[in-house]
């Protein structure tokens, strides 16, 4: 696993553009953000909550915010994406995800894909997976297009289970922990000669 330094975060935030041109920042969730994070997932809608939490949350238990906000810890990770709203930095997307390092795989709640896709790269990862509710449709269907292969979970009749090897190269994705990962690899190599 590539080591990240926990205490600058800042460096691994990548500014990406939505389709009507807007700025949209994809960050680390930092302790700051709690409040904002927890009014996120309560402007959810009652189903898009259900689907991300597999199960009825009007919004994110203690514990469980606890575990969003720092990073880092058990090797779990969250990340936003925000844009100004009226002046103010708004958080517009979520994504969760932890790094099994006996398995080479990351394991993640979403809604940044191609962004994961390239954080998780960076780590090492060979492979990403999550489940989701068989009547998950929408997530169903994003999988699906960005050519995630099904198969049953574990031990969960209610779930289904999407994974995808992951190919990238740092061209193919630019994100900002790829090219940190990219430049440590460099830097290390060249050490080495």
């Amino acid at each position: 696993m590539t080591t990240m330094r926990l205490d600058d975060l800042r460096q691994y935030s990548d500014v990406l553009r939505s389709r009507n041109g807007e700025v949209v920042t994809v960050r680390f969730v930092e302790p700051r953000d709690a409040e904002a994070l927890q009014n996120y997932f309560r402007s959810l809608t009652t189903r898009s909550r259900y689907n991300r939490f597999l199960g009825a949350a009007s919004e994110l238990p203690p514990s469980e915010l606890d575990r969003f906000i720092h990073v880092g810890e058990a090797d779990q990770f969250s990340e936003v994406a925000t844009m100004l709203v009226e002046g103010f930095e708004t958080i517009v997307g979520e994504a969760r995800y932890a790094f099994d390092s006996e398995t080479a795989a990351i394991e993640f709640g979403l809604s940044l894909l191609k962004n994961l896709e390239c954080r998780a790269a960076s780590f090492g990862a060979t492979r990403l997976f999550g489940d989701t509710l068989r009547s998950n449709d929408a997530m169903i269907a994003l999988a699906r297009k960005s050519g995630y292969a099904f198969t049953n979970t574990p031990g969960d009749w209610k779930l289904t289970r999407f994974q995808k090897p992951i190919y990238v190269e740092p061209q193919e994705i630019p994100c900002a922990s790829w090219r940190l990962a990219a430049v440590s690899s460099s830097a290390m190599s060249s050490l080495a000669v």
